[in-house]
């Protein structure tokens, strides 16, 4: 038997489920043989098979997967803490305003937003999933995501206005996708250059012009000297037209 994180009392019957449906979905995921729920104590044990019947990384994730559950997160969501590029992290208000209760409830309106903006705009840019109960704030999501969000997260707690942190979260959003474009042109010219023996001169065409439109997709339209450049003509482009 190995122990599970103790869950609360109010979120005893969302881990069971109607019927211990969560229970027995969480169980199948899991891959382990057994999940003991305790109605009374929220008492969690697992029981898993022989070495080798099971995922190792899915027996290390699954205390995660209860914890999330247990501080609010709905079971749909917290299960994809089992995937291999899913991760969790829980925030403590408590780390940044003490145990006073009004002002943690100043901290959960911040993060939360009117009727839920800021949350979704950072869960949005970051493609996170983010659940706010009591004193903790649970973040899950890939590595990158994951990392962003809970610096949000942070920096809100701290007392950062809305406006400079979701700027921030959108030009690291930003950063990413031209970061990812990148890789996708060095893709491209590597599977260009296989025919370049085929077709002569056409993979270096090709490149030239793969070249061009990354450096379009990073133009800032509020550079005149960037737009300047991307709308001038290269060596191999023209401009022709005629009256009807």
């Amino acid at each position: 038997m190995q122990g599970m994180p103790r869950v609360p009392q109010d979120r005893i019957a969302v881990l069971i489920g109607t019927k211990g449906a969560t229970r027995k979905s969480l169980q199948k995921a899991a891959g382990c043989r057994s999940l003991f729920i305790d109605s009374e104590t929220g008492d969690v044990d697992v029981q898993w098979g022989e070495p080798g019947s099971y995922d190792p990384l899915k027996a290390l994730k699954l205390p995660e997967v209860i914890k999330a559950i247990g501080r609010g997160m709905a079971p749909a969501k917290a299960i994809k803490l089992l995937e291999d590029d899913w991760f969790f992290r829980l925030v403590d208000i408590k780390d940044f305003v003490g145990k006073r209760s009004n002002q943690q409830r100043r901290v959960r309106s911040r993060i939360i937003g009117s009727q839920g903006k800021i949350r979704k705009m950072i869960e949005s840019l970051t493609g996170s999933e983010i659940t706010i109960y009591g004193s903790t704030v649970v973040v899950v999501g890939d590595e990158e995501g994951l990392e962003l969000a809970v610096d949000a997260v942070e920096r809100l707690a701290s007392g950062s206005e809305h406006g400079p942190v979701i700027k921030g979260l959108e030009k690291a959003r930003k950063r990413q996708k031209m970061q990812s474009r990148s890789l996708e042109y060095i893709e491209e010219k590597g599977e260009l250059q296989e025919f370049d023996a085929l077709v002569p001169g056409l993979a270096e065409v090709a490149a030239k012009r793969a070249s061009r439109r990354l450096k379009a997709s990073q133009i800032d339209p509020d550079d005149e000297e960037d737009m300047a450049s991307a709308l001038a003509l290269a060596e191999d482009e023209s401009v022709t037209w005629e009256e009807e």
